[in-house]
This record gives structure tokens, C-alpha cells and sequence, in this order.
């Protein structure tokens, strides 16, 4: 099972920058074990969100043909708090890109507010310098994320 912690995309540039959202919902059952008396949504899950987003839009960059995953976080900065009915929004743009990694910028809103930055690099694995080998699939990019972007690619950008 993977968890998906974006919604839906409302923008999406190939090669440059995403945006997608989170509805947050009381129904989510991590609401209720991260404090049972005010249920917030954790920001390690929002971190998390802005990987999804900024991954999706580096693994679309090239195909979906790397497999690419999180190699760093160099910077989260949150200044605000998250809580049931609110909607977060994640805007990630492509800073550089090469055959071997990425490194992307990120802000994240919440019901329009801005309240956060979180910064990442990702690694294209199979390019990895130790030359370890990973099986052929990838088992990154399933059909769950290249459906998330599909309608945006259908119509040249949406």
C-alpha cells in the first residue's frame, strides 16, 4: 500500500513547476493519533506532500523512465499549523536538473496563507555512482502518480 498525501494537481508545468493540493479531513485516521484533543495534520506528512509533488514533477521531467527518490531535505520551515477543513496547497518549482539528480524549491499554503518553505533534492537512482544495480520496473512511478498528472499532459498544461 502507498500512501498518496496530495489530492489532486491544479497546476502543472512539465519540466518547471506543480501545484497541488491537500484537503485535510477529520475522517483521516493519523489526525487522531497526533493529538487526540486538537488534531492537527503533522508536518512531517506536509514535508512529505511537497516530496510527492516536487518528485512527481522531476520523474515527469524525464518520462517517468528514472526512478527518483528523495536524497535530502535542505530545508522545511513551517510557521503555521494545519488543521481539519483546512486545504494545503504545494507549489514546487525545478531549480536544476541533471542526469543525475534535482534540486527543487517548494512553498506551502494553507487556505491561501503561505506558511511554509521546504527545499529538496532527489537522486535519480539508477545513475547512482557506486553502481549498484535496481531492478528494471520502476517502482517509483506507479500508474497511481502518472494519473494525477495525466489530464494535465492530455491537454498541453491544463
Amino acid at each position: 500500500m502507498r500512501w498518496i498525501w496530495i489530492d489532486r494537481f491544479t497546476e502543472f508545468e512539465p519540466g518547471r513547476k506543480a501545484t497541488a493540493v491537500k484537503n485535510v479531513s477529520l475522517a483521516e485516521e493519523h489526525l487522531h493519533d497526533h493529538w487526540e484533543a486538537f488534531p492537527i495534520m503533522p508536518v512531517s506528512l506536509m514535508v512529505e506532500g511537497m516530496a510527492q509533488t516536487a518528485g512527481i514533477l522531476v520523474g515527469q521531467a524525464r518520462d517517468f523512465k528514472e526512478k527518483v527518490i528523495l536524497a535530502k531535505i535542505a530545508k522545511a520551515e513551517f510557521s503555521d499549523i494545519v488543521v481539519p477543513g483546512d486545504q494545503v496547497a504545494y507549489h514546487a518549482e525545478i531549480q536544476t536538473i541533471t542526469a543525475d539528480a534535482a534540486v527543487t524549491a517548494g512553498t506551502v499554503t494553507c487556505n491561501g496563507k503561505p506558511i511554509g518553505t521546504v527545499d529538496l533534492m532527489f537522486s535519480h537512482i539508477d545513475q547512482n555512482m557506486a553502481g549498484v544495480k535496481f531492478p528494471e520496473e520502476n517502482f517509483v512511478f506507479t500508474g497511481q502518480f502518472e494519473r494525477l498528472v495525466a489530464p494535465f499532459l492530455e491537454t498541453g498544461g491544463g
